[in-house]
């Protein structure tokens, strides 16, 4: 009996399986954490409903600190999952974000944005903005009360660090936006239809076809601008509405390569920020989500603490 071409696997990985119908298995389910006190933090974490009619939730971290009347800095988080897996409510995602607002003292507001293939690209990049703008506004009262809205961060891993990207440069073009100092990108997800040095074809492959699934109405697959930011078409990098960036990726991280071009993209353009680089030697893509208590996990996060403090 011949096999259904629409049954066709096009890409499987550990976590996922699409078929040539469009069709995806999520081989992965997270466990969902409950908000509340993180027991190894002491960080305090709530859910708000931001936008009922999107579906558009947020995660608010608010860490313990020896003088509650000092403002803290807000931190909007963009969690990965290649736009179709994974939840800001994770254990996985709520533990990394609670750690992050405990070392680095600050309010953090991780996104619970919608997810392909059930809402197609760009949905995810509009709830980024949305979550971006509902931060600024300071309107929640854990964000009145505590945080200091005049300096504002962005951070995503993954598919979160291309949407830090795209943040940036929404903000180029959107008046009013809210101005943000900082911008962090761990391990960020970027590709292109012509292989660069140091990138693993395969993945690249199999990447290519989960994008072009994440976001059909893609213009030219993975040179779509919002996939390969130099590519013919992109805004231009100048752009970039952020004063200071941070680009992390892995020696083997199968996303390192575009990482690098990223990074010097950045820093040969007109853009006026400082662009700073880390590179974690022997280590894998996210790496630091795995094994988060491991030496190289622990400086990725000191940089980042070091990063927003601005020292």
């Amino acid at each position: 009996m011949e096999s259904n071409a629409a049954d066709e696997l096009l890409v499987e990985l550990d976590c996922l399986r699409i078929y040539r119908s469009g069709k995806m298995d999520r081989l992965h389910r997270p466990v969902l954490a409950p908000a509340g006190v993180d027991a190894v933090t002491g960080v305090t974490s709530k859910d708000v409903v931001v936008n009922a009619d999107t579906g558009l939730s947020v995660r608010v971290f608010l860490p313990a600190r020896p003088d509650p009347s000092k403002k803290l800095p807000v931190l909007v988080f963009f969690h990965g999952g290649a736009f179709v897996i994974e939840s800001a409510v994770s254990t996985t995602y709520h533990s990394y974000v609670a750690s992050l607002a405990a070392a680095a003292g600050v309010v953090a507001v991780s996104v619970e944005y919608r997810l392909a293939p059930e809402h197609p690209v760009p949905a995810a990049y509009d709830d980024a903005w949305a979550a971006l703008q509902w931060a600024a506004s300071g309107k929640d009262e854990w964000l009145a009360e505590h945080a200091d809205n005049g300096r504002l961060f962005l951070a995503g891993d993954s598919a979160g660090g291309n949407m830090v990207h795209h943040v940036l440069i929404r903000a180029a073009s959107s008046h009013p936006a809210p101005r943000i100092e900082g911008a962090i990108l761990l391990h960020p997800w970027f590709g292109g239809n012509t292989l660069i040095e140091g990138e693993p074809e395969a993945t690249a492959r199999d990447m290519a076809k989960i994008w072009e699934f994440a976001c059909p109405g893609a213009v030219g697959g993975a040179d779509d601008p919002r996939m390969n930011p130099t590519a013919p078409g992109a805004a231009g990098l100048e752009n970039l509405r952020c004063e200071r960036m941070l680009v992390c990726t892995g020696e083997k991280d199968w996303a390192g390569a575009r990482g690098r071009a990223y990074h010097a993209a950045v820093t040969a353009s007109a853009w006026r920020g400082s662009a700073a680089w880390l590179e974690s030697e022997g280590e894998g893509h996210v790496f630091f989500l795995e094994k988060p208590e491991c030496a190289k996990a622990r400086e990725v996060m000191d940089r980042v603490v070091v990063f927003i403090s601005g020292s």
